[in-house]
């Protein structure tokens, strides 16, 4: 039974992630424009293989908020509980990709496949990530938990734990507090 409802938890795990709490009201909700979209990606996500119909309903509710809102996050991406889209802009995530509990995306990031080369597949991404607006997330790479990836910043290598990844070319400093006060509302 926990299987079947597992979606439902992501989805408030998610609200969570963006007010602190799951008991707001319906028109409240109306104004987080990330979550909506979530709620139903989670949907899509959960029905991918086990009911077709429904996968394709909310396949194509789910491509109606990608026009509306800018986000093409594909349901067949492997996403943790409490993902959080900062602000209205242009996301995109790839059919393989890993991301991993509590993820902070902003506007403008690409998160996708390398297609040939050493580094060919899709990057893992672990818990506590905060991905900087502009950023481009490439390759067959892990990046670490407790990692900071800043403003415009081009990845294509693997990163460890508790590091500050900035500029392009990327450079890595250890930072043990690397996202504190930049993911909020941590889902245990």
């Amino acid at each position: 039974m926990k299987q079947s409802n597992d979606f439902v938890l992501r989805i408030k795990e998610d609200l969570f992630r963006y007010i602190g709490n799951t008991s707001v009201g319906y028109i409240s909700r109306l104004r987080l424009y990330g979550w909506q979209y979530l709620k139903i990606l989670r949907k899509a996500n959960h029905y991918y293989k086990k009911n077709r119909f429904l996968y394709l309903l909310y396949g194509y509710f789910l491509y109606r908020k990608s026009l509306k809102y800018g986000f093409q996050i594909s349901p067949q991406a492997k996403i943790g509980h409490g993902l959080y889209l900062g602000h209205f802009g242009t996301i995109i995530v790839g059919n393989e990709v890993e991301l991993g509990n509590n993820v902070n995306l902003n506007p403008n990031v690409i998160i996708g496949r390398e297609n040939r080369g050493v580094r060919e597949g899709s990057p893992k991404l672990g818990d506590r990530v905060w991905v900087g607006a502009g950023s481009v997330i490439v390759g067959n790479i892990k990046i670490g938990s407790n990692v900071l990836i800043a403003p415009n910043t081009y990845v294509n290598f693997d990163i460890p734990d508790n590091s500050v990844v900035i500029g392009n070319p990327a450079v890595i400093k250890t930072n043990a507090f690397a996202t504190e006060k930049y993911i909020c509302n941590i889902v245990e």
